[in-house]
């Protein structure tokens, strides 16, 4: 099979075996190549070592030298080239204490994760697939290189990866791999949240979200989402049909492979198990769910060290998401400014699936959510203002009619607001002047 390798990757193998190297692309971008997807990275495996690669090119960065590790700098581009490698003792169960460097590429490959991404090529030799890489390719198989036991316990974070790669690529986990990653997924304790995170949140913007089920089922989630488990247990309507975390994978499926959004679906009904009751006709009642939704989502993005931004968004969108019947300017301007003009989108695509994956057959629209999309966006065409960063009288004027700073122009400021969410036409600073002198500065003027 040939493989089309970019020019900057084929110019490094070939400037490497015209030294009288071995040098093959491996890895990922193989695999990605021979499934028809576009590699995200191309990486280089070589016979020769570090100081070798570094003395045939201009430009490089020692960027895990100690491992065998150089980047060859062409132009702006990066391309890591890694000296084929045995590792040694796991302590840690993510590093290896010690690499020694070996002459043969089998030896490189066999300590790979997964068959489908210990193959290498070049134009001369062609694919190496030593371990049945393609032929899991073609079955749609994630299987350790080797004995499962051995991959996991040298590195758990590959137990998230059998599952994440599963998820990207829609295949199934092969029987003796899953064994082990179940019996070894108490070892993830070792690994960082951060990189915990990154994993996740792979599968989570995959094609095939709801894998995140294979990582409760082999024991993943125990202490990074321990909710989720209650979430299958937990029936989300009357019929007793679906489960809490059934409905929200379900509406993740519904939603673009966005960040935000997945995190969102994931996590807006996570608290319904905690607030349960039971109305007089015995249906589940989740009065108070989406505060402790919010509550709970708070904590698991605060352990996996997400970034505040996303922090702060997920949890504001997920507080807010039982927002409904905005079904007048009025009502959508006062969410807007609740919610933020920005989130407020967000929020309104979310709802828009969220009730969509309530529906008869799952997925049928919800015209009241689909008006509610169709004004949100007349009001920011139409530019009416929703935030007091947009009212025409600022705090400032206030005080030159003669207000002091403090609470009360605060207060005075938030009224004005309001009138304007009730009448947009008001947003100019005479009628606000107008407003604010009869209200607020009168009897205050001089004389």
């Amino acid at each position: 099979m040939k493989i089309k390798v970019p020019g900057d990757v084929q110019f490094i193998i070939e400037t490497l075996e015209a030294h009288g190297y071995e040098a093959y692309a491996v890895g990922g971008c193989v695999r990605d190549t021979m499934l028809g997807r576009e590699p995200q990275d191309w990486d280089i495996t070589t016979s020769a070592k570090p100081q070798e690669v570094k003395a045939l090119f201009r430009r490089t960065v020692d960027t895990g030298i100690e491992h065998g590790t150089v980047t060859v700098m062409l132009g702006p581009e990066g391309y890591e080239v890694t000296t084929y490698r045995i590792d040694g003792k796991y302590s840690d169960s993510r590093h290896p204490e010690s690499v020694t460097f070996t002459p043969e590429l089998r030896e490189d490959l066999r300590r790979r994760d997964f068959t489908i991404n210990a193959m290498a090529y070049n134009e001369r030799a062609g694919v190496q697939d030593l371990f049945s890489g393609r032929e899991d390719l073609d079955n749609r198989i994630i299987r350790a290189v080797g004995e499962p036991e051995e991959r996991f316990r040298e590195d758990a974070l590959r137990i998230l990866r059998c599952v994440r790669f599963a998820a990207q690529l829609g295949f199934v986990i092969d029987d003796a791999t899953y064994a082990a990653a179940e019996k070894l997924a108490p070892t993830l304790d070792n690994i960082s949240r951060e990189r915990i995170r990154e994993e996740l949140l792979k599968i989570l913007v995959s094609d095939h979200p709801d894998y995140i089920t294979l990582l409760e089922d082999i024991g993943a989630l125990k202490t990074v989402f321990p909710e989720f488990r209650r979430m299958q247990e937990q029936k989300n309507d009357p019929s007793g049909t679906e489960s809490v975390a059934e409905h929200s994978l379900r509406v993740m499926k519904a939603l673009p492979k966005d960040k935000i959004l997945r995190l969102t679906a994931l996590f807006h009904d996570c608290g319904k198990p905690d607030v349960q009751t039971v109305d007089a006709s015995g249906c589940p009642c989740f009065s108070g769910h989406e505060a402790r939704s919010a509550k709970i989502a708070d904590r698991i993005l605060g352990e996996l060290k997400f970034d505040n931004d996303t922090r702060k968004k997920v949890v504001h969108l997920v507080a807010n998401h039982g927002l409904r019947d905005l079904d007048d300017r009025y009502k959508m301007r006062k969410a807007m400014h609740l919610v933020g003009k920005e989130d407020m989108g967000i929020l309104l695509h979310f709802t828009a699936a969220d009730d969509a994956e309530k529906s008869p057959d799952g997925h049928t629209a919800v015209p009241e959510r689909e008006a509610e999309l169709v004004l949100y966006e007349d009001i920011l065409v139409s530019g009416e203002c929703t935030e007091l960063s947009e009212l025409a009288l600022t705090g400032g004027d206030l005080i030159a009619l003669g207000m002091k700073p403090g609470k009360a122009l605060g207060a005075a400021l938030a009224e004005l607001l309001e009138e304007v969410l009730k009448e947009p036409s008001l947003n100019h600073k005479e009628a606000l002047s107008t407003i604010a002198r009869e209200k607020f500065v009168k009897g205050i003027e001089k004389p």
